[in-house]
This record gives structure tokens, C-alpha cells and sequence, in this order.
């Protein structure tokens, strides 16, 4: 391993970090120095110029002893905009809509898809949007958003701009997917990339993992990485150049996502609130979803991992789930709310995770581990809520909205996905009087795919399907 005077010397601009490097434990990193290449060593120390290593030692001290930790605090369950069953509720919702329509055709609106990760553990290379998931022309995940931007731009005679966060290992391959298949009918100059930040995942006792003999193992930081990356790559400079007032937030992989949904972004500006939330009931006590509470006087959302087993098994007087607010990460977010916390500097903490991180061992050797062997660490964008004095959380059915693709297969897997968007359109076209069956489970027996951009949402299918259609199984409108 090259000595630290040798590395000072001979590259001064790097002195500060190869310093830090040393004196915190991780000196590891240049342990295979004189094997690698010049190109190869330049790598490496621009990697370490990006890494506070303060910081990490600090993150893994105060980490160190609860990477599985629980909850301190008095929870209350939220007040929430239910999903409507009366006449009054559904008024409610009509007024919140047409102020959301009104909000959508000023151009006031803006789309932003967190899109940072790998489709690695389902099977796929590419980033996970690219994922191909309709149900019977393999569209993209992607494509499906933008056709969803496309449908809302149409009804409401407006431009919707599209900001793609994505991280550093899938910026060129997202970038390359949407040149190659041209925006997917979208304007070029209305969608925007920009990486999130990068954090180094360390092992059990704090010290750097390395990909190769030249390379730091380096992964997202987390969601809440935007809020840093939106300020700091002029993204939010960007919003405000073109009239952006707020902001529809949501994750790639959700397939059943309602994009600028006008009655959340109504009930969003009704209430003058600078960060909300859509929620889902939760399916059963552990389903591994974060839940929205009041803790502290203010609201926050609790991890499924940081729950005691007390609460999360906790029933109200009605024998139903006290905390059952599961967030489903779809907020809508004020610009100036956000331009508020990035003053804050400290408004978002990393959280730790145990995982398993294939990496070099101590002889330069490939290991793929078969349990734990790394902590990595992340900021999530709700821990924000702590600083909202305004917020509206508004219910919406699980069956209509919210449809992850997480796993390779079993539950929140492509095959669930799929399904879960005939089965939505097969409710549509039952509702509108058009028989489909369905099986045991209530699946739709057969293919279904409605394009946004032909119906939107039921009541737009309503109005245009043929009352005597018949289906035979497969149906593609």
C-alpha cells in the first residue's frame, strides 16, 4: 500500500481528502495503489474527493447500535381526507377537483419521478423504469408515465415539464432510453434529468467497501437526496423560470401512479399545505410500508422496520389497525416550502440499513455475501414533514393507485403489476356496463390495456367505449 506522504506529494489538490482518508480508519481504500492504473487512480481519488469522511465516521458512531431501531415518541393517528361515501364527500371532492384543473391548466403543475434504481433484483440490467410491464404491448414503465403526461396534457390543454431524477450508475442508460425511443411523443425540451448524490455504504466495523481495487462501493442517498440535488443542479431554478408553483412528486415503480391527480393537487392548494400525502389503508399489520402518524406535535412517517411490535399491532375501538396509514410516496411539495428546508441544512437525517453488498475482501478477492455484511445509509424526503406546518393527507384505494414492482416475483412483483392494471381496467370497462370475467380471486381472466392518451380515468372510457363490446380476452384500446 503507497504511503500518505507519497500521495500528499505527488497529488496536493487531493491532500485534504487523502488526509481524512488516513486518520479516520479508511485508509484500506489505496491498499492496492500500486497495482492500478494511472486512469484507474485518478478514479479513485476523485471518488474520495466526493466522500466526507467526517461525516461517515460520525453517521456510523451514532448509528452503530441501532440499525434496527424503534420508535421513541407518542403516536396519533392523522387526520384524513377518506376516500368518499356520500353525497357531501363526493361534492368535497368535485370542488377539490376543479381547483386542481384550474391549478393544471395555468401551468402551474410540475411532474418529478424518482428513478435512481436498478431493476437488478428484478432480473433486469437497466434502470427500472425501462422495465417492460403492459400488459400486452410490453411498454416500458417509463412510456406508461409518459403517455399518462401526455393524456393530462391533452385534457387540460397545457404542458406538464418532466424532471427524472436518477442517480450516477443509471444517468446514461435513462438518458439513452428516452433519446432512443424519442421522449416517447413528449417535447425533448420538456423533459429534464438530473442525478441525485451518491453515499459510500460501509461494513459492519465502519470501514469503506470497495467494488474493485479502484472503486468505492457508492449507492443512491436515498429520496431525500432530492431536495439537495433539486437546489444544488439548479432544477428548482429551473421550476421557477417556467412557472412551476408545486410540485407532483412520485417513484418509478409505481405502475397504478394517477399522475398530476387534480383532485389531490385541488385538495393540496385548497389547503394552502406545503407537503402532502396520498395514503393507503395497510393490508396487514407488518406489510413492509411506512405509516403516516402525528408524533411530536407534527406529522411524520415511521419506517415499517422502526416500529415497535406494540404499535404496529395496536387496534382502535373498532377492532380496525390504529396506524394504518400506509404512504405509498406521492406527495405533492410547495417550491417555496422546498427552497425553505434546503436553508435548514440539517432538516434531513440518514437513516441505516443492514444489507447484503457484494464487494472485494481484504485479498482483493469478489465476494458475494449470503448474509449482512453491510450498513448503508439514506435520507428519506418525508422526514421534512417535521418542519410542515400545513400538510393534507388524502386516502386513496390501493386497487386503483398503488401497485409497486419491488420483487422478482410473489407479492409487489412485474406478475402483480400486470395484473393489477388489467384487473383496474377490467373494473373500468365492468362499470361502464361491458361484461369481463374475472376468477376466484377476482382477477380478470384475459388481457386488458387502455391507453391514457385513448381514457384517461373511468368516466373519460365511459364516454367513449361501445356499450356493445364484447370481450374475447384480449382487448387493447
Amino acid at each position: 500500500m503507497v504511503n500518505r506522504e507519497t500521495l500528499e506529494k505527488e497529488y496536493p489538490s487531493y491532500k485534504r481528502c487523502i488526509q481524512d482518508a488516513f486518520e479516520l480508519g479508511q485508509s484500506h481504500i489505496f491498499k492496492w495503489w500500486d497495482e492500478i492504473t494511472p486512469a484507474e487512480q485518478k478514479h479513485l481519488l476523485q471518488q474520495t474527493a466526493t466522500i466526507d469522511f467526517q461525516f461517515v465516521h460520525k453517521l456510523f458512531n451514532d448509528n452503530r447500535h441501532k440499525t434496527q431501531n424503534t420508535h421513541q415518541g407518542d403516536l396519533v393517528p392523522p387526520q384524513i381526507i377518506t376516500v368518499p361515501k356520500n353525497a357531501s364527500e363526493l361534492a368535497l371532492a368535485q370542488r377539490a377537483r376543479q381547483i386542481g384543473e384550474a391549478s393544471l391548466r395555468r401551468g402551474e403543475i410540475a411532474v418529478l419521478t424518482v428513478a435512481g434504481g436498478h431493476g437488478t433484483r428484478l432480473g433486469s440490467n437497466g434502470p427500472k423504469g425501462t422495465l417492460p410491464i403492459a400488459p400486452i404491448s410490453g411498454k416500458s414503465v417509463f412510456q406508461l408515465h409518459a403517455e399518462k403526461i401526455r393524456a393530462v396534457q391533452q385534457k387540460y390543454d397545457t404542458c406538464i415539464p418532466w424532471y427524472v431524477m436518477t442517480s450516477e450508475t443509471n444517468d446514461r442508460m435513462t438518458q439513452e432510453f428516452f433519446h432512443s425511443h424519442r421522449f416517447f411523443g413528449l417535447d425533448s425540451q420538456q423533459v429534464c434529468f438530473f442525478a441525485q448524490g451518491m453515499f459510500p455504504a460501509v461494513d459492519l466495523n465502519g470501514k469503506l467497501l470497495m467494488n474493485s481495487k479502484s472503486d468505492i462501493v457508492m449507492s443512491p442517498n436515498g429520496h431525500g437526496g432530492t431536495i439537495i440535488a433539486l437546489k444544488e443542479k439548479g432544477v428548482l431554478k429551473d421550476m421557477e423560470a417556467r412557472g412551476i408553483k408545486n410540485i407532483f412528486y412520485h417513484q418509478v415503480d409505481n405502475v397504478l401512479i394517477k399522475i398530476a391527480d387534480p383532485v389531490f393537487v385541488g385538495y393540496h392548494l385548497k389547503n394552502e399545505a406545503e407537503m402532502s400525502l396520498k395514503i393507503v389503508k395497510k393490508c396487514h399489520p407488518e406489510e413492509k410500508v411506512g405509516i403516516v402518524v402525528h408524533s411530536n406535535g407534527h406529522l411524520q412517517v415511521i419506517e415499517y422496520s422502526e416500529l415497535s411490535w406494540e404499535d404496529m399491532y395496536a387496534r382502535d375501538g373498532n377492532g380496525a389497525l390504529k396506524y394504518d396509514a400506509g404512504n405509498i410516496a406521492v406527495h405533492m411539495i410547495r417550491i417555496d416550502f422546498l427552497e425553505k428546508i434546503y436553508q435548514h441544512g440539517d432538516a434531513l437525517p440518514f437513516h441505516s440499513a443492514l444489507k447484503k453488498v457484494p464487494c472485494l475482501d481484504e485479498n482483493g478477492d469478489a465476494i458475494n455475501p449470503e448474509k449482512n455484511n453491510a450498513i448503508k445509509f439514506e435520507s428519506f424526503i418525508f422526514d421534512v414533514l417535521k418542519h410542515v406546518e400545513k400538510g393534507v393527507i388524502m386516502e386513496t384505494l390501493r386497487e386503483d393507485e398503488f401497485s409497486p414492482i419491488k420483487n422478482m416475483e410473489g407479492e409487489n412483483s412485474p406478475a402483480t403489476a400486470r395484473q393489477d392494471m388489467i384487473n383496474l381496467f377490467g373494473r373500468w370497462l365492468r362499470n361502464a356496463g361491458i361484461s369481463i370475467p374475472v376468477d376466484n380471486h377476482g382477477n380478470v381472466i384475459g388481457l386488458i390495456e387502455i391507453n391514457p392518451c385513448f381514457a384517461l380515468d373511468e368516466e373519460e372510457l365511459r364516454n367513449k367505449i361501445d356499450k356493445h363490446l364484447q370481450f374475447n380476452g384480449n382487448l387493447s384500446l
